[in-house]
């Protein structure tokens, strides 16, 4: 693709990388095929190719308009297109510096500034979040049936956590919302690593990953987030006697941007190398667990009754496939511990669920849904599974079958095991 980028762009940093992607561009319209948004909406412009086109005119000096705000606020960011373009077009970086570019060009109407600001300033927020779902789960016996899943009995205590002190460790990001709405997803993560020979430490200091700040197009809040959690993490990082030897993730949506800091905090003099070291650490618990296998396997009989729920479907994230590129990795892991998984037909497109989309975008968000759960529960199995809590949430609120975390069930499995 031809560019002629304008003077106030073309030699920033941002400039030079965004050139370089467009310029990579060949046009074939591969990403059209796999594009969500493209399919439910059959428009150029909600396509990557079409947001391609409309980033390329923000950054040749043509006119920007509440229009090409839409369509570029419609992009989920999945990422499918990344998977199948064969010319390797960094579509998600672009779209993070054309965003950037439209929020400082095209004033928001008040209500939607007001919408988003809330949405960073209060998700993110472990305390707020923690007290708000707090009150929800009060109230969760008079809930309606559906609503109800969507909100987590109170957990087990605290004290449930392995206090075994390993020879390797390794860190684990509790997240935001995580820790609110499904406690017991790294305490089952430290439980299948605890008996893998794997500690986990938890800095409660570390706090949101980032990413709704960042994709919420307020970057630089977003990357101050990422500073942040790289200051808590270092002494970790650098332990002079125990350096951790990874930091696990156990929220795909998390995860993928956790390995991005070092590009994201790129051109920072002070951080660049230390987020560089820290997306070399960080790993999905698919990645320790996958290369753990053999150790994991030993611990199971095969010869023992099959678990229950036996039969399941797994739904990959987005941000797990398309994102970190680990498509198969769960569904051997759990092929591999006795669970029968359900064939999902267009495993690779969108739940919907995006991080703050499924609020910003509720429409198109819900008919992805409804698509994706149609295609889950098409073998009937008996519970849903995934890996990312916005997914998870997402999901739980379109159908009456329980959706879980995969981590979960394994742990469940190894306890079924070892109390058999």
């Amino acid at each position: 693709m031809q560019t002629r980028l304008s003077d106030l762009i073309k030699d920033t940093p941002e400039g030079k990388e965004a050139d370089a992607i467009l310029r990579s561009c060949v046009h074939c319209g591969f990403c059209l095929a796999t594009c969500p948004t493209y399919q439910l909406l059959g428009n150029e412009l909600d396509s990557p190719r079409g947001r391609i086109y409309l980033i390329k005119q923000l950054m040749e000096g043509e006119p920007v308009t509440h229009s090409t705000q839409l369509h570029l606020d419609r992009c989920l960011t999945c990422r499918a297109c990344e998977t199948t373009c064969p010319s390797g077009v960094r579509y998600s970086h672009l779209l993070d510096i054309g965003r950037g570019m439209v929020e400082r060009r095209v004033e928001r109407p008040p209500h939607a500034k007001f919408v988003r600001y809330l949405l960073r300033t209060l998700l993110p927020n472990r305390t707020i979040s923690g007290l708000l779902f707090g009150l929800v789960r009060m109230g969760r016996p008079l809930l309606p049936g559906r609503l109800k899943k969507l909100v987590a009995p109170a957990s087990r205590a605290a004290d449930d956590l392995p206090r075994t002190n390993h020879a390797r460790t390794m860190l684990i990001l509790d997240g935001c919302v995580q820790p609110a709405l499904t406690p017991n997803t790294n305490r089952a993560a430290a439980r299948v690593l605890d008996k893998l020979g794997i500690s986990l430490i938890a800095t409660k200091q570390a706090g949101c990953c980032g990413a709704l700040a960042y994709h919420l197009n307020a970057q630089e809040e977003g990357l101050d987030a990422m500073r942040r959690n790289i200051d808590v993490w270092w002494p970790h990082v650098t332990h002079k006697d125990r350096p951790v030897e990874a930091i696990v993730i156990t929220a795909s949506g998390c995860g993928v941007t956790v390995k991005d800091y070092g590009h994201l905090l790129q051109h920072d003099p002070v951080y660049a190398g230390k987020a560089a070291r820290i997306s070399e650490l960080a790993r999905d618990i698919s990645e320790i667990i996958a290369s753990e296998i053999t150790s994991l396997t030993s611990l199971l009989n095969p010869s023992e009754p099959a678990p229950s729920p036996r039969h399941i479907a797994f739904h990959a994230p987005c941000t797990l496939q398309h994102g970190m590129r680990l498509g198969g990795k769960v569904e051997s892991i759990l092929e591999a511990s006795g669970f029968h998984l359900s064939k999902v037909a267009d495993a690779h497109l969108c739940c919907g669920s995006a991080g703050t989309y499924s609020i910003l975008q509720p429409k198109l968000s819900r008919q992805l849904r409804d698509n994706k759960l149609a295609a889950l529960t098409a073998d009937n199995p008996e519970l849903l599974v995934t890996a990312n809590i916005g997914c998870q949430t997402h999901l739980q609120g379109g159908v009456d079958l329980p959706v879980r975390h995969w981590i979960e069930i394994l742990d469940e499995r190894l306890n079924q095991h070892a109390s058999g």
